[in-house]
Order: C-alpha cells, then sequence, then structure tokens
C-alpha cells in the first residue's frame, strides 16, 4: 500500500501556475476527464503590488497578463485555476488538476502530476541557485594596525 499524497491546495495551485505549459500537458491523463466549462479560459490582466522594505507604502508596479478559467467535472467537483501567461490550456489543465485533487483521485493525481512537477520546479530553483552560487564574490579586508 503506498502513502497517501499531501499537499494544500494553495500549495499545488501554485505549483500548477509556476508550471511549464508543456510540462503539465504532458502529465495530463488521455483523455481528459468529463468536465463542464463553468467560466472558459479567458485572459486578462492584474495589477502587481509592491511595497519597499515590506514596510513602506503600497505602490502599482504593473500589470501582468493572467488566464483564468473555473469548471467542473462530472462527479461534482469544481476546479479553478489562474495562471501568468496566455496560455488558455494551461489554464484548462490547471483547473482539472485542481477539481481531481478534490475528489478520490486526489492521490493518484498527486503522485502522476503533481510530484512530476515539484521535482521540475526544485530542479530549476537548483540550477538557478547554482548559477549564481558561480558569480558569487567574497569580500575581505585585512586589519591594519591603526585599527585594533
Amino acid at each position: 500500500m503506498s502513502e497517501s499524497f499531501t499537499m494544500a491546495r494553495r500549495d499545488w495551485m501554485g505549483l500548477m501556475a509556476r508550471a511549464r505549459p508543456g510540462e503539465l500537458a504532458a502529465l495530463m491523463p488521455a483523455p481528459l476527464p468529463a468536465h463542464h466549462i463553468l467560466r472558459a479560459p479567458e485572459i486578462g490582466a492584474v495589477m502587481l503590488r509592491g511595497r519597499i522594505g515590506a514596510t513602506g507604502a503600497a505602490f502599482n508596479m504593473g500589470e501582468m497578463t493572467v488566464t483564468r478559467c473555473s469548471l467542473q467535472l462530472d462527479g461534482g467537483a469544481v476546479g479553478h485555476a489562474h495562471v501568468q501567461g496566455r496560455d488558455r490550456s494551461h489554464a484548462l489543465h490547471a483547473a482539472i488538476v485542481d477539481a481531481l485533487m478534490q475528489g478520490p483521485l486526489a492521490d493518484e493525481t498527486g503522485r502522476r502530476i503533481l510530484a512530476p512537477l515539484a521535482g521540475a520546479e526544485a530542479a530549476r530553483r537548483a540550477t538557478r541557485a547554482a548559477k549564481a552560487a558561480a558569480t558569487k564574490v567574497e569580500f575581505f579586508t585585512l586589519v591594519r594596525g591603526e585599527d585594533q
């Protein structure tokens, strides 16, 4: 018997939003589960806000393009997704996974889709961290006699 897959909804929603669309599409079951579209994938924009030093006054940093989608599986589970960019199929796939994670197929979906996406994301982060570490410069100073 295998362990059950556990991940908070906000974590799997974030993982799917950050996933590369091609990676998510390759992991989706074929054919896609039967579903009814509640809100077809639509493209829009959100305002990004920031704070200087995390304590300053909020300011509008700029806009980002997003695509959102909502659907309902035949079993009744409702899935939602908001993904960066203009890829409608990415939003549709993310909404299907969200709905699947709320039903009896959550463990299987987590192992077959979310675990590989999490591994790919961890590998990308490790590669980026290694590239950044290669450019690190160590500064040091010598103690002079009059500084003691």
